[in-house]
């Protein structure tokens, strides 16, 4: 049977007698009274409610069930961190302690705990270890994996309320990335490299924010040079990514560097959203008038139409209550040149630091 939507699922359930859709508000309304989400917990119910009358599969059930629990013990315990802003570092869990990589990455953890941000990681050994090592429990959240065969966290994190265990993969690396203000990627294997070819396509694809993606080694490693030069050579040079889309990451060699690229990132630029068909873009300080209008020649080519519109602080149609007193920039973005977004974020964050060393003179 094909997809229903939420109200033809309603009517559905109502064409059968069962006034199940005032009873499911009824008692909502009760467990949280004057919640703006009531109609989308609503439709949750009315789901697993269809799902129950097809009763098709125990297996699809249980995979259902574990799902939910697994996202709403999530979203419980990291809304104690919701007002902090955190990077997800990946890495070998092989890299042994001896090895440059795991002093590179205790450095990181340590410098990236040392401006308030925190470090998550999967918990486990190698470079894990080091990142939370170097930022302290304080500092570190850790999403560990429950398998089959033994699986310990690493000893910052094990026994502590900042971990977070998941059974399935697919919801845990959509917490590495939802949770993430910034990505740092060390060498690694598959794990590693699945994590970075899939966050630059959900931030390529739209899917993702985005964010600073910041390629880490020591300064004699090869790891991200040789990646790089198979990207190139072999993606860019056949057009199977867009020149731009390379611009979505950045390439350093020191823990000093990769958190001073992160930095820079949010020096002007704070967020980014969609409303309606405008993409909005939070920022700290307004732009001048030659900034501005900079912009609508050099990045013509993202906008379907119109102009870049800049907006002052409390435009309160524009965002929620959280982020009214920001500045917004919104344009009619065609939602494929994400790295060229990337290129209009920096020319952002270049004004913004100008303008206020020009206003501290």
């Amino acid at each position: 049977m094909p997809y229903k939507s939420d109200d033809a699922l309603a009517h559905h359930f109502n064409s059968k007698g069962l006034d199940l859709t005032t009873s499911i508000e009824r008692q909502l309304a009760q467990v949280a009274p004057g919640s703006a989400n009531l109609p989308l917990y609503r439709d949750m119910l009315l789901t697993v409610l269809r799902m129950a009358e097809d009763d098709r599969n125990r297996w699809n059930a249980k995979i259902t069930l574990q799902t939910l629990r697994e996202l709403e013990h999530a979203f419980r315990l990291l809304d104690r961190f919701k007002t902090r802003r955190k990077v997800t570092v990946f890495g070998s869990a092989r890299t042994p302690a001896e090895h440059p990589l795991y002093a590179q990455a205790r450095e990181l953890g340590a410098a990236l705990a040392a401006t308030g941000l925190m470090v998550i990681t999967g918990a486990g050994g190698g470079i894990m270890a080091a990142a939370h090592e170097g930022a302290g429990l304080e500092h570190s959240l850790g999403f560990n994996i429950t398998l089959p065969f033994e699986q310990h966290a690493n000893a910052t994190m094990e026994g502590s309320h900042n971990l977070l265990p998941f059974h399935f993969f697919f919801i845990r690396k959509l917490f590495f990335v939802k949770e993430a203000d910034a990505l740092v990627l060390c060498p690694g294997g598959f794990g590693t490299l699945d994590e970075a070819l899939e966050v630059l396509t959900l931030i390529q694809t739209g899917k993702s924010p985005l964010v600073p993606v910041v390629l880490l080694d020591t300064p004699d490693g090869r790891f991200w040079h040789d990646a790089l030069t198979f990207i190139r050579n072999q993606l860019e040079a056949h057009r199977y990514i867009l020149p731009s889309d390379l611009k979505l990451l950045r390439l350093v060699d020191s823990a000093e560097a990769a958190v001073e690229e992160i930095n820079r990132f949010y020096s002007n630029f704070h967020s980014s959203r969609w409303l309606d068909n405008l993409f909005v873009i939070r920022m700290h300080h307004a732009l001048s008038s030659a900034t501005l209008d900079r912009l609508q020649t050099e990045f013509a080519d993202i906008k379907l139409s119109g102009d870049f519109q800049q907006h002052a602080g409390n435009s309160e149609a524009l965002d929620d209550p959280h982020f009214v007193h920001l500045d917004k920039l919104t344009f009619v973005f065609n939602g494929r040149h994400h790295g060229r977004l990337r290129e209009l974020v920096d020319c952002i964050n270049e004004a913004g630091n100008w303008r206020t060393e020009s206003e501290g003179k």
